[in-house]
């Protein structure tokens, strides 16, 4: 495995210089968080899935011109993804009732919104990522009017997308977390869907019973974390023929 250059570490994936001028490598891990960290664990196999998974949908929801930071998966565990600056929000759209919301608004989870709603959070770990609105955004500079209608704009694509993508296969997508990042190519900046798109941060039940197939098996304690993964992958068709399998992690230069 190539010697690589780490450049950042989060919760769930690992960054490394790519191997060519502004691409990088997305590296998927087994590490598993909830509620801001306070709980932690490891998933077996979740890094593999979630690159087929993220894989799939970013491809998917390119063929569609959705413009994303995707390039190609190099392995079971990494992507190949041009190199963005990340807009430091995430943003969160609910169509069904669950999880903050419900306990925030006093709305019974499983409840289906009038209209999806999108919810801004600041990524800052060490405030816990709080909820902020447009005026925070734009008066603190972190996203130009311009930018965020953009933001806007693909996020409701995606959402329209997904949720049909995913009805297909008998899947309610209740709601999910997606990152943008711009990207500057040719003294042109156009925002992009960054970071990755998976049952990580993705609530996603089975439409008859209801059954959780997503984060929320670890979060709650539910049990057969890892089988809620590879069942979303099983509907989506992409469960690798060998089932999930583990690759090490490519070797770190300091």
């Amino acid at each position: 495995m190539a010697r690589r250059r780490q450049l950042y570490e989060g919760k769930a994936k690992i960054l490394f210089e790519g191997p060519e001028p502004g691409t990088l490598v997305q590296y998927f891990k087994d590490d598993a968080t909830a509620f801001n960290s306070e709980k932690k664990g490891t998933i077996t196999g979740k890094g593999v899935l979630n690159n087929r998974i993220s894989e799939y949908l970013m491809m998917r929801l390119m063929d569609i011109g959705v413009p994303t930071h995707f390039i190609r998966r190099l392995n079971m565990r990494e992507q190949l993804i041009r190199e963005v600056e990340i807009i430091p929000l995430e943003v969160v759209v609910r169509n069904v009732a669950a999880g903050s919301l419900s306990t925030r608004l006093g709305i019974a989870e499983g409840t289906r919104l009038p209209r999806s709603i999108i919810e801004y959070y600041y990524k800052n770990a060490a405030l816990k990522n709080p909820m902020v609105c447009e005026e925070h955004i734009t008066a603190f500079g972190w996203a130009a009017t311009q930018d965020l209608d953009d933001v806007v704009a693909l996020t409701l694509r995606i959402n329209d997308f997904l949720t049909g993508l995913f009805l297909g296969v008998g899947i309610s997508l209740v709601d999910f977390k997606i990152e943008f990042g711009r990207l500057y190519e040719n003294e042109e900046m156009r925002i992009v869907l960054a970071d990755e798109v998976s049952p990580d941060n993705c609530r996603l039940w089975d439409s008859k019973t209801g059954e959780k197939m997503d984060k929320d098996r670890f979060r709650r304690d539910l049990g057969k974390v890892e089988e809620g993964y590879q069942e979303v992958a099983r509907r989506l068709g992409i469960l690798p023929e060998a089932g999930v399998r583990d690759l090490k992690g490519p070797e770190m230069m300091q």
